[in-house]
């Protein structure tokens, strides 16, 4: 399956199938990739066939606005977003409740669905994950300018978009920020209350790189979050996935070894 249609907007989604029987997981895993240059590629070529390899069926969709999916002029709240994650699930069958994994803003909307459909989620393995506290938004509306502005005029930038690959990446980006209402929207995040995070209690793992520019938004999670099992990996920065993929592979692979030992899923 490459393309659905789900919330108005045409998506970009692959299903991966279990590979091993007995399933390591009853419950389908849903990885959300981060915002800007990044889609669901991320995922695919690191974790997610992996994780279906050692037996869980594996949903991986491009959000809207990047990679493959349809770039629509508006609707990039992460209200949006978790609108377009139920409408997507919908789509595409899913009843049960599901694993989610978020990478950076993508565990932005899976904590803000977590919190909206509590009961449509078994558990959370959160990667650098963004929590929208306030201020957020206008820090990263800030620091998304700065890439883009370093893009064109640092020598860094000008070699990636040299780059047919990045070059092709770095233009889906740059017509997000400048063609859509993204920053608007993202300006206009609402903050998540520490109340509302207290009362989620299914098991997450939340893995941050020692080095991270949001290891304070790991430290949040840890104090707040009921069930939460915290991963700081020494000499690591905010690029976790990409700097030592073999090491958060083991992290995940165990971690859903773990769901079902417990009997969560």
């Amino acid at each position: 399956m490459a393309e659905i249609t789900a919330n108005g907007v045409r998506f970009h989604v692959q299903r991966l199938a279990p590979r091993r029987r007995p399933h390591l997981l009853e419950n389908p895993v849903v990885f959300i990739h981060g915002l800007g240059l990044d889609n669901l590629s991320s995922f695919y070529y690191t974790l997610a066939n992996p994780v279906a390899h050692a037996g869980a069926d594996v949903i991986l969709y491009d959000q809207r606005g990047h990679g493959l999916s349809e770039r629509p002029p508006a609707g990039y709240r992460i209200s949006d977003s978790v609108g377009d994650l139920s409408a997507i699930l919908g789509a595409l069958g899913v009843k049960e409740p599901v694993h989610l994994v978020g990478h950076s803003y993508g565990g932005a909307i899976a904590l803000r669905f977590a919190l909206a459909y509590p009961e449509l989620v078994t558990s959370m393995l959160l990667i650098e994950a963004h929590v929208p506290i306030p201020g957020w938004g206008e820090q990263m509306a800030a620091n998304i300018r700065k890439v883009e502005q370093d893009l064109g005029d640092s020598d860094w930038g000008r070699e990636m978009v040299s780059i047919r690959k990045y070059a092709r990446l770095a233009a889906v980006g740059q017509n997000l920020i400048n063609r859509t209402t993204f920053m608007t929207d993202l300006l206009a995040a609402e903050p998540i209350a520490e109340q509302e995070l207290r009362m989620f209690t299914r098991p997450v793992r939340a893995v941050y790189g020692e080095n991270s520019d949001v290891i304070s938004h790991a430290h949040l999670l840890d104090a707040v979050l009921p069930e939460c099992t915290l991963t700081v990996l020494p000499d690591l920065d905010h690029f976790v996935l990409a700097r030592d993929a073999r090491v958060l592979r083991a992290i995940v692979l165990d971690w859903f070894a773990t769901q079902t030992a417990v009997g969560v899923s």
